[in-house]
């Protein structure tokens, strides 16, 4: 038999494999989401979330130390408030846990590129992600509120903040005040493309932002649709966004490879909670290698076009990376 064409010839060993690599990874591209606990000496670990820990703040600096020794220069910060209330005005306070976590980081590290994930979940006694109106969240009410947080995170020491809410309108909020306060360089990333999933369970455990009633479908998108991802994400690039997400990562690759096909901006992706702890519970039964299944789904978001990947593996990619396993 004669054949010209041999596709396995370009798999013959390590070295070739690689330079022929179509998917490149950096570990400039790793963003590695934080959460951080008012209080003191406190680095719990999260229960759903294994290997993953809540820091008050003077614990925070060894957790970045050793992220950044491992090649890690972006961190994203999730406060833990002691007090919630209606308006969740623990997310927009001067003294806030977010605002001191980026302000102790920013004192010690001054490299590191800190990232501010608006909403207010987290800091709502009712844990929905904006102001109600009996029981429907307030699109517009909710926007001054959201803009007022992404300021407040900003005069904090963020380099960038990332609005996580899917109110409508939100990008163009943070945008114009993020502007006439004199913060015109500072980047929006938005969850663009945030889809309602059961992915989330162990970041709500995580984070105590589980909502007291009801659900957030009626503004987290429906994972049925592809297609209002696209106009989702469009909205967001008119209003001034720098960088559009998908939210979850895994289940979302179709989505992924949609939106960067149809922005021309940089395209982000969350490896959320649930991805991780799924992976986790699966390598601690044995049914699978964790290490390779970490490379693998990692290189699945960048093959579908991720340019930045928000992950809770992120120091074990970028050992992975270091030691030639993926990249």
């Amino acid at each position: 038999m004669e054949m010209n064409i041999r596709p396995r010839r370009l798999r013959t060993g390590v070295t070739l494999r690689k330079m022929v690599r179509e998917t490149r990874m950096d570990k400039s591209s790793l963003i590695y989401p934080m959460f951080i606990k008012e209080g003191a000496g406190i680095q719990e670990e999260i229960p759903t979330m294994p290997g993953q820990y809540r820091y008050s703040i003077d614990r925070m600096p060894y957790a970045l130390e050793k992220l950044l020794k491992a090649g890690v220069g972006s961190v994203m910060f999730f406060g833990i408030p002691d007090h919630k209330d209606a308006c969740g005005s623990g997310a927009y306070a001067e003294d806030g846990i977010v605002q001191k976590a980026f302000r102790e980081a920013k004192k010690q590290f001054p490299d590191l590129y800190c990232i501010g994930d608006v909403c207010m979940c987290e800091y709502t006694t009712h844990g929905h992600c904006g102001i109600l109106r009996g029981e429907y969240v307030d699109n517009d009410k909710t926007l001054d509120y959201l803009a007022k947080i992404a300021l407040s995170q900003v005069q904090a020491g963020a380099d960038m903040v990332a609005p996580s809410d899917m109110m409508d309108g939100r990008v163009g909020a943070i945008r114009s005040i993020l502007d006439e306060n004199g913060y015109l360089e500072t980047p929006v990333m938005s969850y663009a493309v945030k889809y309602a999933s059961a992915f989330y369970g162990p970041f709500r455990d995580a984070a105590g932002s589980a909502p007291a009633f009801g659900d957030r479908k009626s503004y987290q998108m429906d994972y049925h649709n592809s297609r209002e991802a696209v106009k989702e994400a469009l909205l967001d690039v008119e209003e001034g966004a720098d960088i559009i997400m998908v939210k979850p990562a895994m289940s979302y690759l179709d989505i992924l490879s949609k939106v960067k096909d149809e922005i021309h901006l940089p395209v982000a992706a969350y490896s959320v909670s649930g991805e991780y702890a799924m992976i986790k519970a699966a390598a601690s039964l044995g049914y699978v290698d964790e290490a390779a299944i970490i490379c693998e789904t990692a290189a699945s978001a960048y093959r579908a076009g991720v340019n930045l990947y928000l992950t809770y593996f992120a120091p074990k990619i970028a050992g992975f990376i270091d030691e030639g396993r993926i990249g």
